[in-house]
């Protein structure tokens, strides 16, 4: 039976692998999308009562929880994980070394989630698919993709795949003809496989143990973020878990390798218990166990044909040393989701879609960069090419990468390099915030009630822009207000309710009983209180001058332009580089 015979299904985007990765893209695309023009589909191989259970991915960390919460998924998560702040880390005598280890997290600041989010995937899972069955679509599982075919002379945007799946237990196939796929599949992606993208990288002789279980111990400090310096299974891992239980996970080394002939549920106990040593620790449940090799590699493509992405492991595989795999797929998951929603709204040029690669694989690098020396370091070796001491203690070594990481890893260092499209430096002394990099979260104040709120609550991730106006200090900024106003009010795509912009003004200092008062006019958008000059201060941006900031869908900063008659244009110039409506007002007001 050729694809012509089978069943065929028109979907706008197929989403394929029902992990957080997956389902965070789904859930983003069926948010933004109208339900009766549009439709998205997502499939998982695996039926979730085999799959279902605990192990694998663990923690999220501050910028990932920020991103998810702008998503109105983060509530959900922290109503059931380990919130964890503390950390400590013991060397080989089972005394606290400080400033090793996981130390870095406990100087996650400059966000209201300054805290590891502790909650095994299962969990995670389990709130994501609920999100995305309010959103109208249902993961459909047990479902696996067993062919892709390209439609030749289809245009961009159009339906360009024909998807062949097959149901696991009938063995009865279908084809889904989609305009987009998203592979989501996992390190042995299929999709990635038959787009013949090579898979770059290699994979160590290195084996990991991870064992998740209820524990007794007499390890002090058993509820916290703990590395323990053995010299027998290298930079152990004590992550205290939701529901009370623990995870252990350290280097199955080759010499200890060799007292298994077969290494069961048994054996990963009996070394997970000498990996603690001098410490006690006995399981009264296991959840969970798994061996695996070391490997870090990259897909050298992560969009193909214009119409087909890589996410999460599909594109990239490392170690857990840093705990970063999870994290990472976010970051793909967010970037992703929005540019696609905008594009299949028609509201964004088909071109944005390639900015999604541009922007994740250099973050990816440097993730594979710090993983190769990490996980090298937690298995007692020296990272290679090292320069260095060649008897210097790994364990030292170590807690020096882990620091200089320190915001990568908290992800509220992520930055995406300037250039002349999303990312646009236009004034570079306006604002202590640059374009590219995250947008911090600061205090507001509502009018009237002064209620407190927070700046990324009242920019919730919806494929919108945010146009925030840094009002300053009123009297002194009037004229460069009106200027402003003026020149935004003449620019008809702006006030147009389809194009996807909001607009914000931030007034320093408290105002009175009505900001059309304060600021003499109708004001630029909704209007917020900066009380205390601290968001201005923040952002760098002098409360006598004023400043105008862009923030992307995902938090990131745009561009930033001085506050004066000329910043709508230059706002004009930045859309227009990727929003539909501003290009065509852009050529119209060319054309004058």
């Amino acid at each position: 039976m050729t694809t012509s015979d089978l069943p065929v299904e028109n979907v706008d985007v197929l989403v394929v692998g029902g992990g957080p990765v997956g389902l965070v893209t789904a859930y983003q695309l069926a948010r933004n999308l109208p339900r009766s023009t549009h439709r998205i589909k997502i499939i998982e191989q695996h039926p979730k009562s085999s799959q279902d259970n605990y192990g694998r991915a663990i923690t999220l960390f501050p910028r990932s929880t920020e991103m998810l919460d702008q998503l109105s998924l983060a509530d959900a998560l922290a109503q059931q994980c380990f919130a964890c702040r503390e950390t400590v880390n013991y060397d080989k005598h089972g005394n606290e070394a400080e400033g090793r280890g996981w130390a870095f997290m406990e100087n996650m600041k400059d966000t209201k989630w300054d805290f590891a989010l502790v909650l095994r995937q299962k969990y995670q899972e389990e709130v994501f698919r609920k999100a995305l069955a309010k959103e109208g679509v249902q993961l459909d599982a047990p479902y696996t993709l067993v062919g892709i075919e390209m439609i030749e002379g289809a245009e961009m945007g159009e339906y360009r795949v024909l998807a062949t799946i097959e149901h696991g237990e009938t063995k009865v196939k279908s084809v889904v003809r989609c305009r987009y796929l998203v592979g989501a599949d996992g390190g042995r992606s299929f999709v990635r496989r038959a787009m013949n993208i090579p898979f770059d990288g290699s994979s160590s002789e290195d084996k990991w143990v991870r064992v998740d279980g209820v524990i007794e111990t007499d390890l002090p400090k058993p509820r916290t973020y703990c590395a323990i310096e053995s010299p027998t299974h290298g930079n152990v891992l004590w992550a205290a878990l939701d529901r009370g239980a623990t995870r252990i996970g350290f280097a199955f080394t080759a010499e200890r390798q060799k007292a298994y002939k077969v290494f069961d549920e048994e054996a990963a106990v009996k070394e997970a218990i000498a990996s603690v040593k001098p410490f006690s620790l006995k399981f009264k449940q296991v959840d969970w166990w798994t061996i695996y090799v070391v490997g870090q590699r990259i897909a050298r493509s992560f969009f193909v044909n214009d119409c087909i992405f890589l996410a999460g492991d599909a594109c990239h595989t490392h170690s857990s040393g840093a705990a970063q795999g999870m994290n990472t797929g976010m970051h793909d998951a967010v970037n992703l989701g929005w540019k696609l929603s905008l594009v299949l709204l028609g509201l964004a040029k088909p071109d944005l879609l390639h900015s999604y690669e541009a922007e994740r694989l250099p973050n990816v690098q440097r993730l594979i960069n710090y993983d190769k020396d990490i996980s090298r370091l937690m298995t007692m070796q020296l990272p290679e090419g090292w320069t260095g001491d060649p008897n210097a203690d790994p364990n030292e070594v170590l807690g020096v990468v882990m620091a200089e990481a320190a915001t990568f890893s908290s992800g509220l260092g992520i930055y995406y390099e300037p250039d002349s499209y999303l990312n646009l430096t236009q004034s570079s002394d306006i604002s202590s915030v640059q374009p590219g990099q995250r947008a911090p979260d600061v205090t507001l104040q509502k009018p009237a009630t002064f209620e407190a709120t927070r700046l990324q609550s009242e920019t919730p991730n919806t494929a919108m822009f945010y146009i925030v106006l840094f009002a300053g200090d009123v009297p002194r900024t009037k004229l460069s207000l009106s200027a402003f106003t003026a020149a935004m009010s003449a620019v008809p795509w702006l006030n147009n309710e389809d194009t996807p912009i909001s607009c914000l003004s931030v007034i320093a200092g408290l105002g009175g009983p009505s900001a059309y008062e304060t600021l003499g006019g109708i004001p630029f958008g909704r209007v917020f209180y900066d009380g205390d000059h601290s968001a201005h201060m923040r952002y760098g941006v002098a409360t006598e001058k004023g400043a105008v900031v862009v923030l992307r869908p995902d938090g990131w900063v745009g561009t930033v332009v001085e506050l004066d008659r000329d910043a709508g244009q230059k706002l004009e110039r930045y859309f227009a580089r990727f929003l539909l409506a501003a290009a065509g007002g852009h050529k119209a007001e060319a054309k004058l």
